[in-house]
């Protein structure tokens, strides 16, 4: 019964949310900001938590949030709202749509290259938003298409939004950034490889939509895997999502190019506009020049340059805000954090494709000012679980978890971050809830603790395939606004499927690969 009751207490601050979430329908940013008053409940008259420390740890999780986490999510949106005002986004539409008439490889092409893109550089729902309004305005089917972008989605999302997931895990385990993106990388490989095959038979209606391009699915998912791999193994979490993306649609558009002349089943055919003109290559070049920068800069100053990557990387502020134990510090790198170089691509950006410097500052502003709702809702949730973890909240979880699955919880680990994500909506949300306890819960089994925080991560990404504010955004995006249940009916087959091979990756692959 002592066990439960730590259980329950343990978990106070996540079950509210879930309540307040689901059954009374709170906005997310007052249900996140009230987890906290949870949180600190528990740890002051429960654990014992001195007043101070409580409101020092709570501190040090919001000061986490606004750099370097807000920072990328902000300055990604940036971004994207200056390549909205610009008129980039429209050309970079017209780039895409016009490469061929095969309805399967435009897929391919835009939810899956693009998709990847768009989760690599901004997140927060854009991955699926956008390649559907596109696609939609094509002539693709809404439903159907919203279902594979949510399907593929499932895969980037620990590196969406710059790394910023996974970079979060990082810091609220205290665990190595590297080693947790190489894990995450293995643990997703899999299901990355397999999305694309699913989201074309989604699209296409069945398995017979990969008659004829079949080679064409596997060569774009091997383009996208493997520089996943590559620098999700070797780098870190900020550029996987990016430079796969980058290559894979490089692949498969020159792969739609050299086979538009075969003759395409009249199902899967889309003609284009006559007189449609095409994109000049100035034209396509100040469209990308955002997205390019990015790419170069973040690069340039990585791990794979250290020689940059150093001396920039020294250049920060490490300070202890929790009064409680002195180990537990916080870093701020003022320079080499990718929210400053993305920040610094748009500015180059945006003049680059003639926007005014002072409507530049005007739309970074503007960004802050409609994301309000999302800073708070991130900066409660890492006070919140500053709060859990600095109490050893976090831990009386996993000690009852331990306790009643002992070795089998890696089939579970999956499910928790589906849970989790389903919940918030949020993979970075998902990994500052629930990563330190499955980080907690490894090491009272005997696992590997970077592990099972990939596991959270890969069930985070499975959850978002059927959270409601997720399939939300995607709904909007194709015009099904109050479908939503119907949405998230026909993706829950996949999400039940893609957690049992989760939970079967989990528990096998250490033992397999000694891991």
């Amino acid at each position: 019964m002592d066990l439960l009751w730590q259980f329950l207490l343990g978990l106070l601050p996540i079950i509210w949310l879930i309540i307040a979430l689901t059954a009374i329908k709170l906005p997310g940013y007052i249900a996140c900001s009230t987890s906290i008053l949870f949180a600190a409940g528990v740890a002051i008259f429960y654990k014992t938590m001195p007043v101070v420390d409580t409101a020092t740890a709570a501190l040090d999780g919001v000061l986490n949030a606004l750099w370097p986490i807000l920072l990328v999510i902000i300055a990604a949106l940036f971004v994207y709202n200056l390549s909205l005002k610009t008129g980039g986004m429209e050309t970079i539409k017209k780039m895409l749509s016009g490469v061929s008439e095969d309805r399967r490889i435009l897929a391919l092409i835009i939810g899956f290259g693009f998709g990847f893109f768009m989760e690599g550089m901004a997140g927060f729902g854009t991955a699926v938003a956008i390649p559907a309004g596109i696609l939609v305005a094509m002539g693709f089917d809404a439903l159907p298409t919203v279902l594979a972008l949510l399907i593929v989605n499932a895969a980037p999302t620990a590196f969406g939004s710059v790394g910023v997931p996974t970079v979060t895990l990082a810091s609220v385990t205290g665990l190595s950034e590297l080693t947790l993106s190489s894990n995450t990388i293995i643990i997703e490989a899999l299901l990355m490889f397999l999305s694309p095959f699913i989201m074309v038979c989604v699209i296409g209606k069945g398995v017979k939509a990969l008659k004829g391009i079949w080679h064409i699915v596997l060569i774009s998912s091997l383009a996208m895997l493997i520089p996943e791999f590559v620098f999700g193994h070797f780098v870190g979490p900020q550029l996987p999502d990016i430079i796969g993306s980058i290559i894979c649609m490089v692949v498969t558009v020159v792969l739609a190019l050299a086979t538009r002349k075969r003759p395409v089943p009249e199902e899967y055919r889309m003609s284009r506009p006559e007189g449609e003109e095409k994109v000049k290559t100035g034209e396509a070049v100040k469209a990308w020049s955002p997205f390019i920068l990015i790419a170069l800069l973040l690069v340039i100053t990585s791990s794979l340059l250290p020689f940059i990557n150093g001396p920039l990387s020294s250049i920060k502020t490490t300070v202890n805000i929790f009064t409680g134990d002195s180990s537990k510090t916080l870093s701020f790198a003022w320079i080499n954090t990718p929210g400053i170089w993305i920040i610094i691509s748009g500015i180059v950006g945006g003049l680059i494709q003639g926007m005014k410097f002072i409507e530049i500052v005007k739309t970074f502003f503007q960004t802050i000012g409609k994301n309000w709702k999302t800073i708070i809702t991130i900066c409660s949730v890492l006070a919140t679980a500053k709060i859990m973890q600095f109490s050893g909240m976090t831990m009386d979880v996993a000690e009852t978890l331990v306790a009643v699955t002992g070795k089998y919880f890696p089939f579970l680990s999956p499910i928790v971050g589906t849970i989790g994500a389903f919940v918030t909506g949020s993979g970075t949300s998902t990994c500052v809830l629930f990563g330190p306890m499955q980080a907690s819960t490894a090491e009272a089994i005997g696992m590997s603790p970077e592990w099972l925080a990939a596991a959270n991560s890969l069930g985070a990404g499975i959850g978002k395939m059927i959270s409601p504010s997720n399939v939300a955004i995607g709904a909007v995006a194709a015009g099904l606004a109050g479908k939503e249940n119907k949405i998230i009916g026909k993706a829950f087959k996949y999400v039940v499927i893609f957690v049992v091979i989760s939970g079967l990756l989990c528990f096998f692959m250490p033992k397999i690969f000694n891991l």
